[in-house]
């Protein structure tokens, strides 16, 4: 993809507050590392929570960067380089990145989840939806990106700026008409979807999650409203009115405000009608439809995804025809099955305790009574330390056994986060709860006291393929060692 633009082209929609040196010159690139500033390039200096980029300024420099966009100009200034001041690097940032590919969101249908669980749901079954009625789709998601069957590695829930302005301009390309994608809270904080043109957003739920981020509930809250606040008049918003938050989303959005909701008023209404370890028999605005995902949480996800596709234009009967046989998102209740013995293992990306305790309910609901259910779950580390004494209380209450283990412990002793996640556990579930720092041991743990039938959830890293550990990332994935465990031990 041949870009090249000037660099007075780029600024038109950024506030600068100095500036020295040449903007004619030409701009063939933008990065915000600066071991990949030259000759063309554009380096964002910005603030980050462990590196400040201001101090990697001289090294993009010394590359022969055409320009640099900071907070603080340096004090020594080349004058083959351009320097701009502005009030935020990472807006300003967002906002020539838009102009550099041509505002690619403008010329999609692109669609924003935000909330705490379900937006990888309803973001991959909506990719799925739209690609199977027809349309050429791209998806921006925790799991994966995608432009149609193409897939993209991703690193982050929401892309730079930079990198997702490229993957729409890419999109654009591919002749794309639609893109689903998952707004997180800290994207939009750090102004990683500033300056993209939304046709639409839903807002799923809000819980107990990112408050080593945010610092407090309602600083979260503040960051998925400032999503909605975003929505040009053009958009739709929509909005589970069932969350106490939902309301919320909607106040001074200038859009269409739409809602849906399984108990009360709203634009889209749904009604349990059997929830089975089949799947979900619901009633859809006066439609009845079967799917194939499981649990109440699930109804919520197909009720948002129904909601958009409509305002999308889509015809309500045939969305729901081909919704009724899509799976979900890998390592969202996912099910494994061990042949011999008809044991159930669940992979599950629940690593809040409002996630886990949809899980272990929903679980509870389609289970037969003769049937025990096995957690393992752990809690990361170096991320909010408040809800681990929490989900060790729900995976004690809630399942039979539970093994308490390692997550992601990242730069963190993984005994330290289980002594805390100890602490929740009630005097009277401590004979039934084991801990094992070992992740591995764990589920091998948990697999070998399973009996014929019973249920083993792996809760906390879903689809995730690796463990950190001292910042060292190793293969791990949940699925394929719950395999090789119901294998190992002839289950």
């Amino acid at each position: 993809m041949n870009q090249s633009t000037s660099l007075a082209s780029l600024l038109t929609a950024v506030r600068v507050t100095a500036q020295s040196g040449p903007t004619t010159v030409p701009v063939t690139g933008l990065t915000l590392d600066s071991r990949q500033a030259g000759p063309g390039v554009v380096f964002f200096a910005l603030r980050g929570t462990a590196n400040d980029g201001h101090q990697f300024i001289p090294k993009a420099v010394e590359l022969g960067a055409a320009a640099v966009v900071c907070e603080d100009l340096p004090t020594d200034l080349n004058p083959a380089t351009a320097y701009v001041q502005v009030k935020d690097s990472a807006e300003a940032m967002a906002y020539m990145a838009a102009e550099f590919y041509g505002h690619p969101s403008r010329k999609l249908q692109l669609v924003g989840i935000t909330g705490t669980n379900g937006k990888t749901t309803c973001a991959t079954m909506l990719h799925k939806l739209f690609r199977e009625l027809g349309y050429h789709c791209g998806l921006l998601s925790t799991v994966q990106n995608q432009i149609d069957e193409q897939v993209i590695p991703a690193t982050h829930t929401t892309p730079d700026a930079i990198r997702l302005n490229e993957l729409l301009a890419r999109m654009v390309q591919a002749s794309c008409t639609h893109v689903f994608m998952e707004v997180s809270s800290h994207a939009v904080v750090q102004h990683r979807v500033t300056g993209l043109q939304f046709a639409g957003g839903i807002f799923t739920n809000l819980t107990h999650d990112h408050l080593d981020y945010h610092g407090t509930f309602d600083a979260y809250l503040k960051a998925k409203k400032g999503f909605f606040d975003m929505l040009p008049k053009s958009a739709f918003a929509l909005t589970n009115a069932d969350d106490k938050r939902g309301p919320v989303m909607l106040q001074n959005v200038v859009g269409r405000r739409e809602s849906y909701s399984m108990r009360g008023p709203a634009t889209f209404r749904g009604k349990l009608i059997e929830n089975a370890v089949h799947g979900l028999h619901l009633e859809v605005d006066g439609r009845e439809a079967q799917f194939r995902l499981i649990g109440v949480f699930n109804a919520y996800n197909l009720l948002a995804i129904y909601g958009a596709a409509v305002l999308l234009g889509e015809e309500p009967t045939e969305v729901l025809t081909v919704l009724s046989g899509l799976t979900s998102a890998p390592g969202r209740f996912e099910p494994v099955l061990a042949e011999k013995t008809r044991i159930t293992g669940i992979i599950d990306y629940a690593h809040t305790p409002d996630a886990l305790e949809n899980v272990l309910q929903t679980i509870a609901e389609i289970r037969q009574p003769s049937q025990q259910v096995i957690t393992v779950v752990g809690c990361g580390g170096n991320r909010d330390g408040a809800k681990r004494p929490i989900m060790a209380r729900l995976a004690s209450q809630l399942s039979n056994r539970a093994v308490l283990t390692s997550d992601n412990p990242r730069f963190e002793d993984p005994n330290d986060i289980l002594q805390q996640m100890q602490t929740g556990v009630p005097a009277a579930d401590q004979g039934k709860v084991l801990t094992i720092p070992d992740r591995r041991e764990a589920i091998k743990t948990a697999v070998a006291l399973a009996q014929p039938g019973d249920i083993v959830l792996v809760a906390g890293k879903g689809h995730e393929a690796y463990q950190e550990i001292k910042g060292v990332r190793s293969d791990f994935d949940d699925k394929q060692v719950l395999i090789e465990m119901f294998n190992l031990l002839g289950k």
